[in-house]
């Protein structure tokens, strides 16, 4: 995608955080931004800010978990803009604690969040990125997509399946004739938000910024990148897993500190 200018974008949890240095990024680069976002307040105050950097700016209060709400947004968006060009699913929580120290209803809240939403509005907004001539999905997964990590077991596999299921609408999108559209996954280590305050950074795998982030994404959609994968020990989980035996693996990861690292969370 080489321009982003007049480009219809949403971004889900869009009010701080990542979400907001995405949103940013992309009215930064003359992106007409939809910004939705559970907590109305701070919602308000995002929208404001960024009346003042690009074109466009509308917010609207959603819970992505909220199926209806999901459906009335997208009637409302068709009437409005006539359609989405590009998908950025960002709202996500964090859960840490030891698996059996966390209530079940904790842990299940989590995938709906992080998973089931991401399914559910991908659902309710892929065909308008299909109709569009050139769209593209951004899924805001995580470096724990790839590796375990005790002490975060289910926002670690509300990330698996986040990587999961991007790959395979990327497949699907290619195989059936849709390749204008392009899928990305985002898989950060910790980044400072807040949301991981008491995680210990792994070595050399410091925390990122949240607009260092944002520019990676968009670089990453102007090549149509399938990965980010920051900072750079990140890019080389993958190759580890599958070429190294488990109790090696295991024990590499134990000497960065990637297995201890969620054990003192206290973030939100």
């Amino acid at each position: 995608m080489e321009s982003l200018r007049n480009k219809r974008v949403l971004i889900t949890g869009g009010a701080q955080g990542i979400g907001f240095a995405i949103a940013e990024a992309f009215a930064r680069q003359g992106a007409r931004v939809v910004l939705t976002d559970i907590d109305e307040s701070r919602l308000a105050k995002a929208g404001e800010r960024l009346d003042e950097i690009g074109p466009e700016c509308l917010v609207y209060q959603l819970d992505v978990t909220d199926h209806e709400g999901i459906a009335d947004l997208r009637a409302e968006l068709i009437g409005e803009l006539g359609g989405l060009e590009i998908l950025v699913n960002n709202a996500g929580i964090v859960q840490g604690g030891a698996f059996l120290d966390v209530p079940l209803e904790r842990h299940l809240r989590t995938l709906e969040v992080n998973t089931n939403a991401v399914i559910a509005v991908t659902h309710a907004f892929l065909g308008d990125l299909i109709a569009s001539d050139e769209g593209h999905l951004v899924n805001i997964a995580s470096a724990s997509g790839f590796i375990g990590l005790p002490w975060g077991s289910s926002y670690a596999a509300s990330k698996w399946a986040v990587i999961g299921f991007s790959e395979s609408i990327r497949l699907e999108l290619k195989r059936t004739g849709h390749e204008h559209v392009g899928v990305t996954s985002v898989c950060p280590s910790y980044v400072s938000t807040g949301m991981f305050e008491g995680a210990r950074e792994p070595l050399m795998t410091p925390f990122l910024t949240p607009d260092k982030l944002a520019a990676k994404v968009l670089k990453a959609l102007h090549k149509n990148d399938p990965f980010v994968l920051e900072p750079a020990m990140v890019k080389v989980m993958p190759f580890l897993k599958a070429s190294l035996p488990t109790g090696a693996s295991d024990a590499i990861l134990d000497a960065f500190g990637a297995s201890t690292s969620m054990k003192n969370w206290k973030g939100h």
